[in-house]
């Protein structure tokens, strides 16, 4: 589907130097970017070609996409215009124009979101036995049955807020789902507003006779509002939604506790200034003007939708049993080395494998419960591991890894843990599960000032014969069980020496007051990481210009940084072949002649979420190969503590070659980057029945099967 840009630029990319290529928001506008990415994951759900459910689950995604962007970006966006950084030019454009064009970007996937739902998603289901039916077109027995249920299980949690002289606009939380009510007093022939929230401890579907039926729970309350105000005639009732800022100011410099602070921010964000407000399309001007008022907010900040508002809620309307509508299930696979272990009986035999050669592990084509969990659970387990160190930037609730970090606490070993409590819409839950390992006695820290700790890295200090070896795990993902069923991400295990000194002295940093500023083999941000990718971009340049084949393979979630984005257009320049997997926003802008012809961009949407972030240098014929936890982002070079470790085994590099090269050759998932921006998806050939054709994680999924089946007939 062909997507209109909030802004192209209508002038010759060529003509600027390369300082304006780098900086320039006619060229790359974060904000735009994002929107740009958004519009790939909404596809998903327009793709016909998806199961029914799934695309259901992509607008849900969309959905919840945007309402993180709002909270964040457009709530920074607002942060500055409230702050008088109306004439910001030194950079980028001013918040003013910028929350314009954004406001112009969303308003048409909006409604792209309704017409996919309403027109195409939902009359599809409904041909497979699942509907969402509009109250109006219930019969009069379900009505009743309604009646009895919303007497029973939703009138008793309602509270009707009246607005007037006595009775101030009600506080609004971020992202709840209300009702704007018009109604009538015929004692005094007055006309009043009142809002009633819609409870979000009820379904937001509520389940008719047949269990495959549903109506929102919106319009139940909004036909049953009489037993809410008796003696009242109801004019009007329509839902609304808002959204508050998430981007606080914080100064972590001045702060003397940085969980109080965290915490103190965590109450503030609950009455954060108001960035956005939804609105059923029905709603009449009259009672939408009110809410702006009462709001603070205007036209620009208001959006009307076609169908249901909220359609992250739609996450539970895929849950139901229909399973021919969703993609065929895939069961993560246990590496054949480590098949049969044993973390509770046998804790000691990973490390004796891990001993015999390093471990790749790629979820979720590996299983992380096997691999990554285990390993922490025996480091847990086995009396000879002395100390474990762990980096937390996300994880799940109740996850095992921290019942196991809290088992070994308790054992007597010695466990410190860096839990990252400035992880956006994390801070509750990290501030936590921090509390509940230092109450089990684990060594806690709760990240550095002025940078976040997002590096993937547990290391686990054993006892040998020999005496004390490192064994560790560097990943590019979190230590969440949960989403390592949905993310692609990458992982070592190894026991390697030099890095694991590296690992030792990166813990030191981050526990005390350690500073530093080399380390043997791993890139660390921000001390050394950016330094040597860019020596490594300046080493295949050097070969490039002496005649030699050059090449370059990046893939990451982001690319940002400038000084990085001005090496690559100086690589491609010199001839140097450069191929970029970027799954979200890109400030880099390829096969502009003579500036970027070598270079290629391609961003992979499907069904999982390309989340690793893998580098690759052809160096003269000896490759060298990375993973780690950083995307070519500023943030993530200056501002955030972040590990990329090598590869250094063939056998190893040989599993990455595979990867990378399966979303290079995807002809069903991969977008290419336009010079202009824009993005259009590669279509297989008609016919086409290769695994190219069938995209990155099939193909993945396809060559894991045939990996673990061979090397468990070979032992």
């Amino acid at each position: 589907m062909p997507v209109e840009r909030a802004y192209t630029p209508d002038f010759d990319l060529t003509t600027l130097s390369l300082d304006e290529l780098c900086v320039s928001d006619a060229v790359y506008n974060r904000e735009l970017s994002w929107l740009d990415f958004n519009w790939r994951v909404l596809h998903q759900a327009l793709d016909k070609r998806a199961p029914l459910l799934e695309r259901l689950k992509f607008l849900a995604i969309t959905s919840s996409n945007l309402d993180e962007f709002f909270r964040k970006r457009v709530g920074g966006l607002k942060r500055q215009q409230a702050a008088g950084m109306a004439n910001l030019t030194l950079r980028g454009w001013p918040p003013d124009f910028q929350l314009r064009l954004i406001a112009k970007a969303v308003r048409p996937m909006i409604d792209a979101q309704s017409d996919c739902l309403l027109d195409d998603i939902l009359p599809a289901l409904a041909e497979h036995g699942l509907r969402l039916f509009n109250y109006k077109e219930l019969s009069t027995a379900q009505r009743a049955r309604l009646r009895d249920y919303y007497l029973r299980e939703i009138h008793p949690t309602l509270t009707p807020l009246a607005v007037d002289a006595g009775h101030p606009f009600p506080f609004i939380s971020n992202l709840s789902l209300s009702l704007g009510v018009f109604l009538h007093n015929p004692g005094n022939d007055e006309t009043h507003f009142a809002r009633v929230k819609v409870p979000s401890i009820r379904p937001r579907w509520v389940s008719l006779e047949n269990p495959l039926h549903f109506v929102p729970l919106e319009q139940v309350i909004i036909n049953n509002l009489d037993t809410l105000f008796p003696g009242m005639n109801i004019l009007a009732a329509y839902p609304f939604r808002v959204t508050r800022n998430a981007d606080i100011a914080r100064n972590e410099e001045e702060a003397e506790d940085l969980v109080k602070m965290i915490a103190e921010e965590l109450r503030e964000q609950r009455f954060a200034r108001l960035v956005r407000l939804e609105v059923d399309e029905a709603m009449p001007g009259n009672m939408i003007q009110l809410l702006q008022r009462e709001l603070h907010l205007d036209n620009l900040d208001t959006y009307r939708v076609r169908g249901p508002l909220a359609l992250d809620d739609l996450f539970s309307l895929a849950d139901v049993n229909l399973p021919h509508l969703l993609y065929q299930p895939w069961t993560p696979l246990t590496p054949p080395r480590l098949s049969g272990l044993d973390a509770r009986e046998h804790p000691e035999e990973i490390f004796s494998i891990i001993q015999q050669g390093d471990i790749l592990v790629h979820h979720p084509y590996i299983s992380f419960n096997a691999t990554t969990q285990q390993f922490i659970e025996a480091a847990a387990r086995d009396p000879k591991v002395l100390a474990i160190k762990q980096t937390f930037y996300r994880t799940s609730a109740n996850s095992p890894i921290i019942d196991a970090l809290i088992q070994a606490a308790e054992s007597g070993k010695q466990v410190a843990v860096l839990v990252e409590v400035k992880a956006r819409f994390d801070e509750a839950r990290n501030i936590e599960m921090a509390r509940k390992l230092e109450n089990a006695g684990c060594h806690v820290a709760y990240g550095l000032v002025g940078l976040k700790t997002h590096t993937k890295t547990s290391l686990a200090i054993r006892q040998e014969p020999q005496g004390l070896v490192a064994y560790y795990h560097i990943g590019t993902g979190n230590y969440n069980p949960k989403t390592a069923t949905l993310y692609t991400d990458m992982g070592l295990l190894s026991c390697r020496p030099d890095i694991g000194a590296d690992l030792m002295d990166l813990f030191n940093f981050l526990t005390g007051y350690s500073r530093q500023t080399e380390y043997r083999k791993l890139l660390v941000a921000p001390v050394n990481m950016r330094r040597h990718f860019l020596e490594m971009l300046d080493n295949e340049i050097q070969h490039a210009l002496a005649g030699r084949e050059a090449r370059v393979i990046a893939k990451m979630n982001g690319l940002e940084d400038p000084k990085l984005v001005r090496k690559l257009y100086e690589a491609s320049q010199a001839g140097v072949k450069i191929d970029l997997l970027i799954r979200g926003i890109c400030r880099l802008r390829p096969g502009l002649p003579g500036i970027s012809d070598n270079i290629q961009v391609i961003s992979v949407i499907g069904r999982f979420l390309e989340h690793s972030r893998i580098f690759y240098f052809l160096n003269d014929g000896e490759p060298r190969y990375f993973i780690g936890s950083a995307d070519w982002m500023e943030r993530n070079l200056s501002e955030r503590v972040e590990a990329v470790t090598p590869i250094e085994d063939p056998r190893l590099q040989e599993q990455i070659d595979i990867v990378l090269n399966a979303s290079l050759n995807d002809q069903r998932l991969a977008w290419e980057m336009m010079p202009d921006g824009r993005y259009r998806q590669r279509q297989p050939q008609p016919g086409d029945e290769s695994l190219a054709a069938q995209g990155t994680h099939e193909t993945l999924m396809h060559y894991t099967r045939i990996a673990t089946s061979q090397l468990q007939r070979h032992g």
